[in-house]
């Protein structure tokens, strides 16, 4: 994996957490217990902080980043689809963002929370607890998500951050 320090921001990686070797994380990156960040993802601390929290999957292609003013935060037992795109938003526990989809500046998807693929989540939006936020831009869809739904993309995720360390190998 390739981890960076830039200047005194150092990343801290929980022993628990999988980071895919072609996976690129610099400088003020938290990343929490049993979570896992899968190829070509790139988590960039340069200027804000970025933290994701526990058991939390940030899928192939992701870009999280985080500017001077605003820091992006992904909680505990969420799912960030492939190429999904964060900037400087909330993201809280047990919710969902879907592959190719944006969330930006000071954007909250509550616990529970769904955006839906390819959505774009545009600056200071909300996205309820239990909600989709739909299309470009998103609308929000009240009372749409399971939490069971959330749970079972979760559960693939620990099992595989837990499986790739021991059967992943390169075979040029």
């Amino acid at each position: 994996m390739a981890v960076y320090a830039l200047g005194e921001r150092v990343p801290t990686i929980a022993d628990t957490a999988y980071v895919h070797p072609d996976a690129v994380v610099i400088g003020s990156v938290t990343i929490g217990e049993y979570s896992s960040v899968w190829p070509s993802t790139v988590l960039r601390g340069d200027y804000g902080e970025i933290t994701v929290g526990d058991r939390t999957s940030v899928q192939d292609g992701a870009v999280i980043h985080a500017t001077h003013d605003l820091s992006t935060h992904i909680g505990s037992d969420c799912v960030i689809g492939h190429n999904a795109h964060l900037e400087g938003c909330t993201i809280e526990d047990k919710s969902l963002v879907g592959s190719g989809s944006i969330v930006l500046h000071r954007a909250i998807v509550r616990t529970g929370g769904l955006v839906g693929a390819g959505a774009v989540v545009s600056n200071g939006t909300e996205v309820p607890s239990g909600a989709m936020a739909l299309g470009v831009p998103a609308k929000i869809k009240p009372d749409s998500v399971t939490p069971e739904f959330i749970e079972l993309a979760v559960a693939v995720y620990i099992d595989n951050a837990k499986r790739y360390p021991k059967e992943l190998r390169r075979i040029d």
